[in-house]
């Protein structure tokens, strides 16, 4: 039976997550847990996250998740979701500037307190549904049509423009990517367990993804 562990440093949607897995993947096992090594022997890991990423970050470097999430995402299928997204960036702009765990180049940005589009003024933080414009051809769009809308609750992103490892595209304001993607990981700014029908399907496929 195939295990899927979900960590737990305190900082996530941790019951939602697990319900939303256990629902598109009943023979799968999923662990919510801090268990190192219980995270180690999983076949593969969700990293959450929600708040502030200064709290997340003290959270998970005070805990050792930092180093556990460098090892574990050499070598099976591993996914970041919102800020846990974030926390894999290398730096963030949140709280003054914060470092993160450095598996991806690229910056988190703030959108800004002015934040327009055609000349119409967007509320931050970015809260609902978008489109999301696939731009790789991935394991985990599998069953999801490009433009698809899934569910942001953010005021911070990652940039779009320049990014080697983008493999999904939203605009609000300005172009942000709403998933990385580099071997065996793959990361979303939105929340699969919050989009129905489209982030159901996209944690399906990352319990059937073999991380290649």
């Amino acid at each position: 039976m195939k295990t899927v562990a979900i960590i737990d440093y305190g900082m996530g949607n941790l019951h939602s997550a697990k319900k939303a897995v256990e629902h598109v993947a009943p023979d799968t096992t999923v662990l919510v847990t801090d268990n190192a090594d219980q995270i180690r022997e999983a076949d593969r890991v969700i990293l959450p996250g929600v708040g502030a990423i200064r709290d997340c970050m003290a959270e998970i470097r005070r805990l050792g998740v930092d180093t556990l999430v460098r090892e574990v995402s050499q070598d099976r299928p591993f996914l970041g979701i919102c800020v846990g997204m974030q926390a894999l960036m290398s730096r963030s702009e949140e709280n003054g500037g914060v470092d993160g765990i450095n598996l991806f180049p690229s910056q988190v940005r703030f959108f800004g307190d002015e934040l327009v589009e055609q000349g119409e003024r967007l509320k931050v933080p970015h809260m609902g549904w978008n489109e999301v414009r696939q731009t790789v051809d991935h394991p985990m769009w599998h069953k999801i049509p490009d433009g698809d809308r899934f569910y942001f609750v953010h005021s911070f992103y990652v940039e779009a423009d320049g990014n080697a490892d983008i493999a999904g595209r939203t605009r609000y304001g300005v172009d942000l990517a709403a998933a990385v993607a580099r071997d065996n990981i793959f990361a979303a700014q939105f929340h699969p367990e919050k989009s129905a029908r489209a982030g159901l399907q996209l944690l399906e496929n990352f319990t059937n993804w073999t991380g290649k």
